[in-house]
């Protein structure tokens, strides 16, 4: 936390994790405020890739970097102490400005390759690992080890899931903000905070009252997505090496 008593949270991590239930939890604090993706659309914008939704997602942000860096960096909305920003790692684009990582505290939020590549490839069936965000995840860590002179917090989805309090109060903890009882539970439902791309990929948080019970993945990958997980593993292994609890 500043001096000034304000913190802006970026969370990194990549697509399918627990991101949005994270949110969910940060949300429903009294003292924060969140935002949901919000360098989607430059995304969208830079590569062309076809997600569902994409024109409404195109519509409702700013596809301006800059732009986007200006704002998560200025005032914080409502005038709250915390600002909990949901990014994409895979969102951030060989050219887009990094500078702005010194103003903000970093933190990044891993899973384990296998299930993201089976929950991702539901709605892209034919990703490749770079859409899968652990490269630039990576690549986003030693960034901001180097900025820090240490290892930025990382907190693993599996961690959380098999202990909700005990993974979000260490977190709390090493923020240096109160740990409360109400991120581990929320009312299901939308939020006004959702990206319009919440009905494409929010179904299961929005059925959600809480984090998840953890549960052994079922079943076995694809050829393909097993390809995808391989690929993904040894930077998902880098940053697990540092995880909170570890």
């Amino acid at each position: 936390m500043n001096v000034s008593g304000r913190l802006r949270i970026a969370m990194w991590s990549g697509p399918r994790n627990i991101s949005t239930a994270m949110m969910r939890a940060w949300g429903n604090r009294d003292d924060t405020v969140v935002i949901d993706e919000p360098f989607y659309a430059h995304y969208l914008a830079e590569t062309g890739i076809d997600h569902p939704g994409r024109d409404e997602v195109l519509a409702s942000q700013s596809t301006d970097p800059a732009e986007v860096a200006a704002m998560l960096t200025g005032p914080i909305p409502g005038g709250k102490r915390i600002w909990y920003q949901k990014h994409m790692t895979q969102h951030m684009l060989p050219a887009t400005p990094s500078d702005w990582l010194a103003e903000v505290t970093n933190c990044f939020l891993i899973r384990d390759p296998e299930r993201v590549a089976a929950s991702f490839t539901i709605q892209r069936p034919d990703a490749e690992a770079w859409e899968l965000g652990f490269e630039q995840q990576a690549q986003l860590f030693d960034q901001v080890c180097d900025m820090l002179g240490h290892a930025p917090p990382v907190i693993d989805a599996a961690d959380v899931l098999k202990d909700p309090r005990r993974a979000m109060g260490t977190l709390c903890a090493v923020l240096g903000v109160p740990f409360t009882e109400r991120m581990l539970h929320w009312a299901p439902g939308q939020r006004p905070s959702d990206g319009v791309w919440a009905a494409h990929w929010y179904a299961a948080v929005e059925r959600s009252s809480g984090f998840s019970p953890y549960r052994p993945r079922q079943g076995s990958l694809t050829p393909f997505q097993q390809t995808l997980a391989d690929a993904c593993r040894p930077h998902y292994e880098k940053l697990a090496a540092f995880r909170l609890g570890a």
